[in-house]
Formats: structure tokens, C-alpha cells, sequence
């Protein structure tokens, strides 16, 4: 099944690589990837003990994803023959082993799943929305430090120029990041999460994206507003995505610190902490 997975995917997942490469928005795909072979590995002793129930759906599930590569490679979607490969790893998974070894490899498989760039029209419908609640939240703030603002779709007008908020700025990357990260962080703890602990750390982290972008794109504006169009272009505008990622990288440790007082348990852990004797 490894040789016959090679020999038909081999190509989909070096046009995916090639894409992490050039593509920043899924740059994450470097990072994700091998935590999501290490979840496997970690559980190869809890794999090996489980006993084995082949079930004959996952034939069906096989089938249904040699079906997406046939659409994807005669489509032209890449999309298509990249979640094929998921799907037929799931389906040999459940028709070799059976669906506890699927559910010990679910984690991993969300974790590819995230790396998987989306179709241009679903990262267009996704993207346009951010781009204009960041642009919106940029004239707001300069409104509010009385800097004079005229803000057309996503492009604002300042006295001195104006400043596009493009689909890079959109907020997009972080957010895929983010997700991706606060998935690793609930499992690769000392005690892992509990799944509930886990569906809301990741759903925590989308706000916290949105909210980091929005502040950084109204940073960038004031930035030209008050020194100069140069300060939101080059070296400072790539900064400024490096520092308010780090800023929602630790608002994001913040929360899952929250989340294991609130619990008030050990960190990630699912047993109340034990007392000194």
C-alpha cells in the first residue's frame, strides 16, 4: 500500500512542498507536517495494541478518493488531488485496520488537512471579508488619533498617500497558523487536552487572529500618517507581521493558561492536581 501510495501521489505532494515553498500563506505547511508524523509515531504503541477490524467501508472511502484524483488531475484542481491523498490514507487505515486506528490517526490527518492550500475561490471568499474588517478597523483608529481618512473598499486615502490592505494583509496566514499551532499546543503537552479543551483553544485562535491583524493593519496606517509612507512599506511592514504574530502567539498561551485555571486541573491534564502527602 506504501509503494502503490508513493508511486501515484508522489507527484501531488511535490507540487505541495513546492507550494509551501513560494506560497507564505501556507509557509506553515514546513512546521505542521512533521508535528503531524510525530502524533503517529507517539502512538505507534497505542497502534500496535490495538486489535485490528478491518471494515469494508474503508474500501469505499479508497475508491471515493481515487475518484477526487481522477476530477482534480482532469479538472485541473490541485485541491482535489491534495485531499485525495487524505482520503485514501482514512479509508485504508479503516479497511486494514479498523476504526480505532483511524480515530488514533484523526489528529494527524486535521493536521494535513490545515497545510492543504484551498481553492482560489474559497481563499478569495474567505480573504475579502478579513481585508475589509482590517481596513475598516484601520480608519477607525486613524479617525480616532485625528488623522484625515478616506477609506474606498480596502484602500485607505491618507493625506499623504494611500495604503491598499491586499490579500497578504488580510490576516489569512496568521489565522491558518494560528489554528494549526493552537492544535499542536493542546496535544503536545505534557498531558494532552482534553478534546474540549482542544475545539476551544482552536476556536479561540481565530479572534485573536483577526484582532492581531486588524491592530497591525491600523498600526501600519498611523506608521505613514504621522513618519511617512516608507515606515508601512519594506523592512517595518514585515516586521510589524512578524512582532503582532508573536503578540498573538503569546495571547494565544495566555488563553490556554486561562482555559487550565478555569478547569482548575494541572496543565492539559484530565485528573484533578494531586496534593503533597
Amino acid at each position: 500500500m506504501l509503494a502503490a501510495l508513493t508511486f501515484v501521489y508522489a507527484p501531488v505532494v511535490a507540487s505541495l512542498v513546492r507550494q509551501w515553498a513560494s506560497d507564505e500563506n501556507y509557509s506553515h505547511g514546513f512546521l505542521v507536517a512533521p508535528f503531524a508524523l510525530l502524533a503517529v509515531w507517539k502512538a505507534r504503541g497505542a497502534l500496535r495494541a490495538l486489535p485490528p477490524r478491518p471494515h469494508p467501508a474503508g474500501l469505499v472511502v479508497v475508491v471515493l478518493g481515487i475518484l477526487l484524483l481522477t476530477v482534480g488531475q482532469f479538472g485541473a484542481e490541485l485541491f482535489l488531488t491534495r485531499l485525495s491523498l487524505l482520503v485514501v490514507i482514512t479509508g485504508g487505515v479503516l479497511f486494514l485496520w479498523g476504526g480505532a486506528h483511524l480515530r488514533r490517526v484523526a489528529f494527524a490527518l486535521l493536521l494535513l488537512l490545515l497545510v492543504i492550500p484551498l481553492p482560489a475561490l474559497i481563499l478569495n471568499r474567505v480573504s475579502f471579508p478579513l481585508q475589509l474588517l482590517a481596513s475598516r478597523t484601520a480608519e477607525t483608529a486613524l479617525s480616532a488619533a485625528g488623522v484625515p481618512v478616506l477609506r474606498e473598499g480596502n484602500v485607505l486615502v491618507l493625506p499623504h498617500g494611500a495604503l491598499e490592505v491586499a490579500q497578504a494583509c488580510s490576516g489569512i496566514r496568521s489565522l491558518a497558523s494560528l489554528i494549526a499551532l493552537a492544535l499542536i499546543l493542546a496535544r503536545f503537552r505534557r498531558d494532552p487536552a482534553s478534546p474540549g479543551q482542544t475545539v476551544l483553544l482552536a476556536a479561540l485562535a481565530i479572534p485573536i487572529a483577526v484582532i492581531a491583524n486588524a491592530a497591525r493593519v491600523a498600526g501600519t496606517g498611523l506608521a505613514a500618517a504621522w513618519v511617512g509612507q516608507w515606515a508601512a512599506e519594506g523592512f517595518f511592514h514585515a516586521f510589524s507581521g512578524w512582532l503582532m504574530f508573536v503578540v498573538a502567539l503569546g495571547a494565544l498561551l495566555g488563553c490556554a493558561r486561562a482555559i487550565d485555571l478555569f478547569s482548575m486541573r494541572a496543565p492539559w491534564s484530565l485528573a484533578p492536581r494531586s496534593l503533597p502527602s
